[in-house]
């Protein structure tokens, strides 16, 4: 199991550098469009230097650059997995953004701002999604998510004005204007992606809730509030589970009530806020490795 996830965590590497330099050489460089955090400031560096002194430097190393001091914040107040991840998937981008030529593939900037902002957001997204990230701000957004429960793309969506500030002052508001509608969709893709902080809440209506208990409260670590419960038409007596989720246990969840209860009624409600404790990725680990220990 353990060597599929580093597998799969691998292949999304790859699979996201590629997705960061399309999303760059074919459709925001071309398109004098700059992208989201780290690699925009990148972009925005190697523009600055080409137009005042004519020196052209692939972004692909300014990627890398910028990513050292940031990958040590991951590795100091994120995890080592998280990072170690990162720091291959930045490598990846700076690889393929140096190897793939920078083509225009449409003279439209419209649609290199949305095509450029979609494709950079998926490799942003999946990364996220399995636990680690592209580099740069993702690593200061996922570590602003944690200790403030915001949504990562809106997170990221504020520390990218700064770019769109500079771009606007230094080339053109119109290259500004179309840089805020490729982070917009960068940040609508990443957020229909990376889901952590979407809740739901689950109502399970059961006849074997104690059978079910234990493997929600160990397998997810949630919390569940155990209802009395009776079918009006069959008259019998039944219990009804409530529990909040994250959006990415939902498929889980389903798999493992279903395997205890087969006959179960489950209904998802969307949460639209939560108070009072309630566990991120990082802690379910936490608490699983301390009943572990026991």
């Amino acid at each position: 199991m353990q060597y599929s996830n580093g597998l799969r965590r691998f292949i999304i590497v790859i699979f996201a550098g590629a997705a960061l330099a399309l999303g760059l050489n074919f459709f925001l460089l071309p398109g004098n469009i700059f992208g989201a955090g780290l690699n925009g400031i990148a972009q925005l560096v190697s523009a600055i230097l080409k137009k005042t002194i004519g020196i052209k430097v692939d972004t692909g190393y300014f990627i890398f650059l910028l990513n050292v001091p940031v990958a040590l914040l991951g590795f100091l107040k994120i995890g080592k997995s998280f990072t170690f991840y990162s720091i291959l998937t930045v490598l990846s981008t700076t690889i393929l953004t140096i190897l793939l030529p920078v083509q225009r593939l449409t003279a439209d900037p419209l649609m290199n701002a949305l095509f450029g902002g979609v494709i950079t957001g998926v490799g942003v997204g999946y990364s996220l999604k399995y636990g680690f990230s592209t580099g740069g701000m993702d690593i200061v957004a996922v570590f602003l998510n944690k200790t403030t429960g915001r949504s990562v793309g809106f997170l990221m969506l504020a520390t990218n004005m700064i770019i769109i500030l500079t771009a606007g002052f230094y080339f053109s508001w119109q290259s500004a204007l179309y840089t805020i509608i490729s982070n917009y969709a960068l940040t609508r893709v990443v957020d229909s992606i990376h889901t952590s902080h979407q809740k739901i809440t689950a109502f399970v209506v059961t006849a074997k809730a104690a059978a079910i208990l234990p493997v929600i409260q160990h397998t997810l670590v949630r919390g569940v509030t155990v209802l009395p419960s009776k079918g009006a038409y069959s008259g019998k007596e039944s219990q009804t589970l409530m529990t909040v989720l994250t959006r990415y246990e939902l498929y889980r969840f389903k798999q493992l009530v279903s395997q205890e209860d087969p006959t179960a009624f489950i209904n998802f409600v969307n949460t639209a806020d939560i108070a009072g404790n309630f566990a991120d990725s990082t802690q379910q680990e936490q608490i699983k490795a301390k009943v572990s220990d026991r």
